[in-house]
């Protein structure tokens, strides 16, 4: 199932060329069915904006294939030429902004790059008093963040000048616990509260590493501050991490006009 630009199967002995460009579609035997699907809430001739559920993937990637949130969109939408112009983690539920047509994307892209677009989160985690830290919100929290030992895991590295990721936060409200299912495999605090987060950079699970980091994990995190899941292990949908991409606003380069859009998914503390 290799493909060159043409659309032409390749075969094991055809040459390649520089500069060439190969298509690769994977198929998976007994691939798992999702039990739910994402939810358009904005389509023109530029932007498709999908709202997307918790573990749903973005793109293409480990078990899932058909699943994924492009490939059914493009299905869906008959849009052969729809791509994400950002990612958000598969255990992430929320707002993803996806490109139209081909020559537009690269402007979009830009836009990340650029860090000319504003992205707000919405998560659970414990309440501040959790936390062995004296912390004042809002905060503004920096770190150098790399790839961990474990490749699908990132950590900071000591407190340096240098940083490559920020991201502000705050505390908007407390939220009763007193009446939680009690999972003590989980170790969930006793009292939660519910965060804004705001993104300044984009590193690979920024949001949940800062959370850690402030001694303060996100509800249902299974990567941090320890590994709960192996990769083989089926998702329990009944427990999402407690994280929502909710808003996300930029100066369309294409149209020349304000965007702004709202997940409408909500985020509530019980498992």
């Amino acid at each position: 199932q290799i493909l060159n630009a043409a659309g032409r199967v390749m075969a094991p002995q055809d040459s390649l060329h520089n500069q060439s460009h190969l298509h690769y579609y994977r198929s998976i035997r007994n691939e798992p069915e999702l039990p739910f699907k994402a939810k358009v809430i904005f389509q023109d001739d530029y932007l498709v904006v999908a709202d997307k559920p918790h573990f749903m993937p973005v793109t293409p990637g480990g078990k899932y294939v058909q699943q994924s949130l492009l490939v059914q969109l493009k299905q869906a939408l008959n849009l052969p030429a729809l791509s994400p112009v950002h990612r958000i983690d598969r255990d992430t539920a929320g707002l993803v902004v996806f490109s139209v047509r081909a020559q537009d994307r690269n402007a979009y892209q830009e836009l990340f790059r650029q860090r000319l677009v504003e992205k707000t989160y919405e998560a659970i985690a414990g309440a501040p008093d959790a936390s062995s830290q004296d912390l004042v919100f809002p905060l503004v929290h920096r770190s150098m963040m790399v790839e961990d030992t474990q490749f699908f895991r990132m950590r900071e590295l000591a407190k340096d000048a240098a940083f490559n990721s920020e991201t502000w936060i705050d505390c908007v409200s407390n939220l009763s616990s007193n009446t939680l299912p009690i999972d003590p495999s989980r170790q969930h605090p006793k009292s939660l509260a519910r965060y804004v987060l705001k993104p300044l950079t984009g590193q690979r699970h920024q949001l949940r590493v800062h959370m850690n980091a402030l001694g303060l994990p996100l509800m249902n995190d299974l990567f941090y501050p320890q590994v709960l899941r192996g990769a083989d292990e089926p998702d329990d949908f009944k427990s999402p991490l407690k994280l929502l991409a909710k808003t996300i606003s930029f100066q369309d380069p294409v149209s020349d006009t304000p965007r702004y859009f709202e997940s409408m998914r909500q985020l509530t503390a019980l498992p």
